[in-house]
This record gives structure tokens, sequence and C-alpha cells, in this order.
């Protein structure tokens, strides 16, 4: 043996690197080291293995450097770098394999490796910065999303992470957050290569080296264009009326809230107007709700066209609406507006073919002056409205406080009216009606009356109004119709077969119950519809819509006799009177009462009665209260007459008297 092999075979038994001995790819001999790699405790255990036992096979002779997956006796196994040294020994052929464990490093490439290409092959944009804040390398999906090769920006400051939205303000903030906390995440508006700007989620995080200094950055970017457009649609959606696209009240009291802001720092007014569709729900009733929808998208489109852009139209629920009237001048800007709305409203529509009008009524309140805050100046409007619509409808009204004390009675006698039918108060008292050529009585008028427990018999001027306006109108009439229903079959029963006369009040031909409230209280009496005598005022006749105009003809129809009450107080369409199954005109008492007093007035009743003989109607006149009046009546043709001369309403007239 040589002293070189010698000296190796000593080196192969003393050195700390594990190695082993091969002979055509058998283990002959092994180092203590390489007993140790090998999880070995005698050399027996390992020597006799063939290679294929504890590595991959290998040519044999052939010298160089290789990696092999080294296998255990358990079977488990590790990376071993192997550097394989043939020699000659006794004409065989051996080779020495120093083996060095290399499991960790392996582990480490392959977690690089996979890095690379999560890195590569991640959906987001990914960069990665020096402490400079200048690209090192940059990710497929960010050149993507960008539009930047990676050329283009390695070594400059990334672009993804400035715009013009934000200013340097904004980006110092978000990085000494990153130094002191490690990592941020948030919204930016980032800039693509051709200058458009998009919004973006940053997930901005410190890469800090062994010694826990701030090495690099990375950070990684997404796209949140869909995300934002879904966001405002669902903003928009939760701010906006679903049928008419204006801002509810949600977005209303926020932008209230901003304009009285901008108006406490500027020293100017705002107003806020109520608008209420007057007698809308009688076009949902008698067209159905499409039809009212397609009227409150039409309105909601008029009023817009009526404000400035920078002003709030609101849609506050059912047919009313609120107008924000930001940084006005005075209250004559504000009429200014309430004009033009009343102007643009009250022209015509054409709904399922039929030609509508719909007018407005307004409130309004301004802001220093009737009130510093949300609620207030809401309050305050509302109450304007509501007198709007007492004066008349299509009409305007400016909060005064007096309107305020009168809101406060108005509402305590709304309570007193639910207790007075709950607790059965009312009472009705008639007026006889009698025959001006007879003198015998053909009829009585049923007159309503409240028995308050405080203040006494209480005439209806004194609180119907406040029925009317809260819809209290509409279960008071059916329980007075009930009733009238009741005593004209007593009557008959009597012997006494008169009719009864029960004034309708417009809300009730509202209500789309009024046909059949008249039918089943017909019904539960037995009275013919013959002694039914339903009164309607001239206004509601002129202003009859559809759904009006078929429960008055549904009444005739029904036998019922129909009055117009208080004729020659209004400007009738007499071609307009033919159309309905009328019975009679009634001449109002203030007429009668002029009738000596004012020549005028005494030639208008004979032309009211021609009109009547014309239309083939009778003739009814109220307020007669002198034998005068009563020959002026008979000489020119009136059919009957009330009033005090006939006798003073009473819960039990007498229907048996013989006036004179």
């Amino acid at each position: 043996m040589t002293v070189s092999l010698k000296a190796s075979f000593q080196r192969f038994a003393l050195t700390g690197e594990a190695m082993v001995l091969l002979e055509n790819n058998v283990v002959v001999d092994a180092n203590p080291a390489a007993l140790q790699l090998f999880h070995c405790r005698v050399k027996e255990q390992l020597v006799g293995r063939s290679l294929p036992d504890v590595a991959p096979p290998a040519l044999a002779g052939v010298a160089g450097h290789y990696e092999w997956h080294c296998k255990l006796p358990d079977g488990s196994g590790f990376w071993g770098e192997v550097q394989l040294t043939p020699l000659l020994l006794d004409h065989a052929q051996m080779a020495y394999a120093t083996i060095r464990d290399i499991t960790r490093r392996k582990a480490s490439e392959r977690n690089l490796a996979m890095a690379a290409q999560v890195f590569e092959n991640c959906r987001d944009a990914i960069v990665v910065l020096d402490r400079t804040y200048k690209v090192i390398s940059v990710n497929q999906a960010f050149s993507d999303l960008l539009g930047y090769e990676p050329g283009a920006v390695v070594g400059r400051e990334a672009p993804s992470l400035r715009s013009g939205v934000h200013d340097e303000e904004f980006y110092e903030e978000i990085w000494e957050y990153v130094s002191k906390h490690g990592h941020w995440e948030g919204e930016i508006w980032s800039r693509r290569s051709d200058g458009q700007e998009f919004p973006c989620w940053v997930a901005l995080t410190a890469i800090r080296s062994g010694d826990d200094a701030l090495a690099d950055y990375m950070a990684i970017l997404s796209d949140i264009t869909d995300r934002k457009r879904v966001e405002e649609q669902n903003r928009h959606l939760a701010e906006h009326d679903f049928l008419t696209d204006l801002p509810n009240r949600v977005l209303l009291l926020d932008r209230l809230r901003q304009a009285l802001a901008a108006a406490r720092r500027q020293h100017t007014r705002v107003a806020v107007m109520f608008i209420d569709l007057n007698r809308f729900k009688a076009i949902n009733d008698g067209f159905g709700h499409q039809a009212g929808d397609h009227v409150l998208k039409e309105m909601a489109a008029r009023l817009m066209r009526c404000v400035r852009g920078v002003d709030t139209v609101s849609r506050h629920g059912g047919d009313e609406f609120v107008v924000i009237l930001a940084d006005i001048g005075g209250v004559d800007q504000a009429a200014h507006v309430a004009q033009t709305v009343m102007h643009s409203i009250v022209q015509p529509l054409t709904v399922a073919g039929h030609e509508l009008n719909v007018s407005v009524s307004i409130g309004i309140s301004i802001y220093p002056g009737d009130g510093g805050d949300i609620d207030t100046l809401m309050q305050h409007a509302d109450v304007a409205m509501y007198h709007a619509k007492q004066d008349g409808r299509n009409a305007f009204r400016f909060f005064s406080p007096e309107m305020n004390a009168h809101v406060v009675q108005r509402v305590q006698m709304e309570n007193n009216l639910r207790q007075a039918l709950a607790n059965n108060e009312f009472v009705i008292e008639y007026q006889p009606e009698v025959s001006v050529q007879t003198g015998l009585v053909v009829g009585a008028e049923a007159l309503l009356r409240w028995r308050h427990p405080d203040r006494g018999l209480l005439g209806p001027g004194e609180f119907l109004p406040v029925a009317e306006g809260s819809g209290l109108i509409v279960p008071i009439g059916e329980w007075v119709l009930q009733k009238a229903c009741e005593q004209a079959r007593r009557w008959r029963d009597a012997g006494r077969p008169v009719f009864v006369a029960v004034n309708l009040s417009s809300a009730q031909f509202f209500h789309d119950n009024l046909v059949a409230c008249v039918d089943e209280s017909l019904a539960r009496t037995g009275l013919d519809a013959r002694y039914l005598d339903l009164e309607i005022t001239e206004d509601v006749i002129m202003s009859a819509d559809d759904a009006t105009m078929d429960a008055v003809i549904a009444l005739g129809q029904r036998g019922v006799q129909l009055t117009i009450d208080d004729f020659g107080t209004g400007c009738s369409n007499l071609s307009f009177l033919r159309r309905v199954p009328l019975s009679k005109l009634k001449i109002d008492g203030t007429l009668v009462g002029e009738i000596l007093r004012d020549p005028h007035d005494g030639g208008i009743i004979p032309a009211i009665i021609a009109v009547a003989r014309g239309l083939k109607l009778r003739v009814i006149a109220e307020g007669v209260e002198s034998a005068e009046q009563l020959r002026f009546l008979r000489e020119h043709g009136c059919d009957d007459y009330q009033g005090y001369y006939a006798g003073a309403a009473s819960t039990d007239p007498d229907l048996t008297r013989q006036h004179r």
C-alpha cells in the first residue's frame, strides 16, 4: 500500500466528515462520522449495504459532486451533498464518498423556490422595496395591473403607491406607521402607466434582517374597483328612495345637517319645504298603485327641475316630499321656489289614458328664524304645510309661532274625537225639510253634534274641520250614516215614510269603501234606498276624478237620492252636472238670507231654480227664517225648504206638523 493511500485511510478513520468506502456500489467501510450521520450504532449496520439501499446508484469510477437523498435504516432520509472520489485498490474499483447533510439548505432552497413561484404566480400585485422606497422586484401581476414592465420600475420609487389623490402627508403617515408597527393595511388610490387612477387595497409589511434591522418592504396591492362599485351601489340604495331615486330620509337629514353647519359658518339661511300632494290617495284608489307610482315619479322629476344643483329634493314617504334650499338670501327666494313648484306640479299629466291634475300644499320653515336644529325646522315646516292645506290647498305658507299653538289644540282635539267615537259621545239632531206647496214634512237632515264632557253640546263647525284633516271623518261618517238609516227605518215603521239626508265629506270619497258602507247600512236597517238622501258639496263634484265619479254613479244606480249641497256658492259647470245622477239642488242659506236685502241675490235664486228645472232636478232652499222668504221661494217655484222657520233641529223632530 502506498504511503499516500495509508494517509488516506488514516484521514478516513479520523476525519469529522462522514465518509464511506464503496466497492462496486457496496459499502465496505464507514467512518464514525458516517455511522452517526446514518443513525447506525455499529459499523455492521451500514457495511454490506448496496448503494441503492443508502443512496441513488452511481456509476463506479465516476468522480463528481452530487446531491443524494440518502436513506436511513428506519426508512426516513436526508439530503446529502456527496463528493465522490474514485480509486483503484488491488485492481478493484473503489470510491470514497464524503457526505454532508444539507437537508436544511434544501428545505430553504425549496421554500425560496416556492416563494418565488408564489411571488410570480400570485394574482395580487406584489412589489418589494428597499429602505429608500426604491423598487427591488415586482411580479407579473404587478405589471398586468399597473402596466409597467419590471425594467421600467426597478430602482425607482414605486409608482403604484403614488397618485394625485393623496397629499404627501398621507404617505408620510403610512411609512411612519409601518416603521413603528411593522404592518399597515388600507385603501389608497393608485395610478397606472396610462395615468388612470383607481382604488386599491394595500398591505404593506416591513421586512427585517436577522439582527432585527429594517431591510426591505413588501407591498401587496389588490384592485378594488369592482368592490367599490358594489359598495357605492349599496350605499345609493340605502340612501335613496327605490321608486323615485330621490334621497330618502337618511340622506335628507345628512344633507340638512351639512347645510345648517355651512349656514352657521357663513351666516346664511336655509329653507326647509314640506310638500304634500293633495288628494293623492284618490289616484291610488281610483287607478291603482301602478298609476300612483307613475304620478310620484313624474312629480319627483318636476320637483328636481324647480331647484338648483346645491339643493336637495327628498321623498319623505307616501305622497310627501321635502326640499332643502341651501344658502338662500331670504324668504323671497324660498317663496319664488314654492311658486315655481306649484306652477310645475299643477300642469296636467296623463295616466292610463286619463288626464289628471295634481296640486300641492307647501309648508316652509327658515333657519335660523324658525329653528336652529333639524327636528325643530322639520316640525315647523310640517305645521306650516298643514295650514296650507287648511287654507284651501294648492298654496304655500311660511311657519309662524301662532301655528304651533293651533297645532297643539288640533292634536288635543284629534285625541278627544277618538275618545268621543269610542265613548259614544256623538248625537244626531234632525232638521225637518218641508214641502213649499203642501207644508208637509218630506224629510229631515241629519246634523251631527258632540256632547263634549267638559264643553257641552258642540256644533259641527267646532270639530268637523279637525275630523276631516285627521281622517277621523271616515269612521265618524260611517257612524252617522248607520244611525241615520236606523232612524229613517223607525220613522217608516211608525207610519212616517220620510227620507233622511246625510252630508258626505270629500274625504269619504277618497276611501274606496264608501259605496260598500252605504250598501251595508241599507242592508242592516232594511231601509229602501230612495229614503236615503246623500248631500255632496259642489266642490266635490267639480273636482271629481274618475274614482269619485264612479262612486257617485254607483250610488245613483242604487236608487239613493243625491243632492248638491250649498249650490250657488261655487262656479258650477252645468254640462258637467248632466253627467251626475242628481236628484236635487240645495240653495245655500247665505243666498236665502239676502233675498229681501239684496236684489242681486234675489235674482240669483230664480236663475238657480230655472237651471234645476232644465236639469229635471228638485230644488230645496236652506236657512229659511221668515214667511217673506218662504213666500219668495213659493212664487219662484222652489220645491222644499228647511231652516228655523220650518223647525229647529232636534233629536226627536215633529214630522206630523203641517207648516203654513
